[in-house]
This record gives structure tokens, C-alpha cells and sequence, in this order.
């Protein structure tokens, strides 16, 4: 059985870490609304109580000891109280489990604001038993790299799918695949065999959030945001939410 799995139709995954087993998820984006209306004048109506009563139900349902958050809890960047209410608050106070945050690059402030309620890791990512935790705008630390299956959010990664008579439609899905030894040495400046490399598979998770948009993973002209993308990842395949294999992300 694999250490992550996914959640059945949910952009979400079950991580057996060995002395517990978390639900993860990444790029919840809390205060979204504030921030588009913000940044961009656009005015929508805050999805805040469905992305909570979402995240709970999730947690009824696969009973998990803690939720880990793969980075961009927050959405607003340096304003994580005053984002529509503080959505992140009303969250904290709904869960029954613990949360641990890997920082992304949208939680500045968020060990200021909840690290009494939130185990906030370094931005370099962590490790829990054999599954490694990193948002994925930076590279992981190398303890990360020896686990055996490794978690990054960030990408947001969504597929576009055509019909014969030129229909289309987008919708989020997984990236999965082994990850090369090489770029990270290169990047470390070490030899690869200096590596305490675990072989991992990588997994890129959809976000959580439905407003944030993504990378359309088979789009020609699309780039990866993380920096370890995509000369890192061999043989990356793509799967949607329900389950469906689609097969090598580059040939869709």
C-alpha cells in the first residue's frame, strides 16, 4: 500500500507517517476573497464556511491524528488576521486534531499570529516517518529527500481536457512520479552519493482552494512554479480526482 493516498473526488490525501496518520492538503488560501479584492478589485462573496464544513468533513470522515498543510494556509501575504474575519481562527477552533503548517510563500505572519495553535515547520519542509513535507517554492532540506515519498503543494496542478469537436474543460488533478537525484545535487553542490537519497516518489497535490487557479500540467507554454520542476520529476503521471489514470502528464 502506498504511503499517500488520495481521497476519493477530493483534492486531499490520507499520509501514513508511521505513528500517525495525517490528512493532508495544500494551498487552502484562507482570506482569498480579501486578498482578489484587494490585489485585482475583484468583489465575490466569501466561500470561507464551505472550505471549512469541507476540511471537516474530510476529517469525518478518514479520522485522521492531524491535518498537515502543505503551505498557503494563508492567501493575503503579511495580513493573516484581518483576512475576511480571520478565517483561519474559526477553522482552528472547528478542528478536533492538531495542525502542522509547511510554510508556503503566502504564510508570512503565521507563526506570529497562531503558532499557539499551529506547529509551524521550517519553509525547507519536514519529515514523518517515511513522508516528506514541503510547499515546493523552495527546495527541501535533505532530510526531506530521505523519505520515500515525498508531498509538495504549490503547482496547483490542473489538467485540460479537449472532445473531438473542440469542447474543453479544466479540472484539478495529481502529479506523480520518481524524482532524479541530480538536480538536487547540483543544487546542493555535492556529489549525489553525499545524498541520504530515499528513492522518493513525489507527489504533487491539487489545491484545496477551488478559486486559485493552477498550472495546466499538459499545456504546452505552461511552466512549473516550483524550482525543482519539472527536470526533477521521472515519469510524472497524471490522475484526477476521482481516480482516473491518464497516464504521462506530457502526452494528454
Amino acid at each position: 500500500m502506498a504511503l499517500v493516498e488520495p481521497v476519493a473526488d477530493a483534492p486531499a490525501a490520507v499520509a501514513d507517517c508511521g505513528d500517525e496518520r495525517a490528512l493532508v492538503v495544500a494551498d487552502y488560501h484562507a482570506g482569498i476573497e480579501a486578498g482578489l479584492r484587494y490585489e485585482r478589485g475583484v468583489e465575490l462573496r466569501s466561500d470561507a464556511d464551505n472550505r471549512r464544513e469541507r476540511l471537516l468533513a474530510l476529517c469525518d470522515h478518514v479520522d485522521p491524528d492531524r491535518v498537515v498543510v502543505l503551505g498557503d494556509l494563508l492567501h493575503r501575504i503579511g495580513d493573516p488576521v484581518d483576512a475576511d474575519d480571520d478565517e483561519v481562527a474559526t477553522l482552528l477552533a472547528a478542528l478536533d486534531v492538531p495542525m502542522t503548517l509547511v510554510p508556503g510563500n503566502h504564510d508570512g505572519g503565521v507563526a506570529d499570529a497562531y503558532g499557539d495553535r499551529i506547529e509551524v515547520a521550517d519553509a525547507g519542509g519536514l519529515r514523518r516517518g517515511d513522508v516528506g513535507f514541503v510547499h515546493g517554492h523552495t527546495w527541501p532540506d535533505r532530510t526531506v529527500l530521505g523519505a520515500a515519498t515525498v508531498c509538495i503543494g504549490h503547482e496547483h496542478p490542473q489538467v485540460r481536457l479537449e472532445d473531438e469537436v473542440g469542447g474543453g474543460r479544466t479540472e484539478k488533478g495529481w502529479l506523480r512520479g520518481r524524482l532524479r537525484i541530480e538536480p538536487f545535487a547540483d543544487h546542493l553542490g555535492v556529489d549525489p552519493a553525499a545524498l541520504a537519497w530515499g528513492q522518493p516518489e513525489l507527489v504533487v497535490f491539487p489545491a484545496f482552494n477551488d478559486r486559485s487557479g493552477g498550472t495546466w500540467i499538459n499545456v504546452k507554454g505552461q511552466s512549473f512554479l516550483s524550482p525543482m520542476l519539472p527536470e526533477a520529476l521521472v515519469d510524472g503521471e497524471a490522475y484526477l480526482l476521482d481516480g482516473t489514470r491518464l497516464g504521462a502528464y506530457r502526452r494528454i
